[in-house]
């Protein structure tokens, strides 16, 4: 039986993208994304709530998100949830659960980008649509 790992959110960029490379040269970028839901309380109160995504990006597609994203921006980040953990100086364990990005559309005001950088998808063959 096949499982499936699958994540969409739609949200806002919590800080401008920050791009590294792995040892062996692959570029990696990581952001964060806030999606904000409202509703109405049983006492009639509008109630909001923000949840945060850290979101990873891999290859063709982290220099993708680190050219074309800001703060504040909207976006659509598909991708499969990750988590991760390791062991600080101390001995302390710790994780971390992150939205590995595998497609990217950059939604609302492009911030002066232009219009022909719709849709990314994290195929390493260097083929996207747009």
């Amino acid at each position: 039986m096949r499982g499936l790992n699958k994540v969409i959110i739609i949200g806002n960029v919590g800080r401008d993208p920050e791009m590294r490379y792995t040892p062996s040269g692959r570029p990696v970028t990581s952001f964060s994304v806030a999606t904000t839901r409202t509703w109405v309380s049983a006492e009639g109160e509008r109630r909001e709530e923000t949840e945060w995504f850290n979101v990873v990006a891999w290859g063709n597609l982290a220099e993708i998100c680190k050219a074309h994203l800001t703060r504040n921006q909207q976006v659509y980040v598909e991708g499969r949830l990750q988590t991760r953990g390791w062991e600080d100086d101390q001995g302390k364990k710790h994780f971390r659960t992150e939205v590995v990005a595998q497609e990217m559309i950059l939604l609302g005001d492009r911030k002066g980008h232009s219009n022909d950088m719709d849709f990314v998808s994290d195929d390493d063959n260097g083929d996207y649509a747009f």
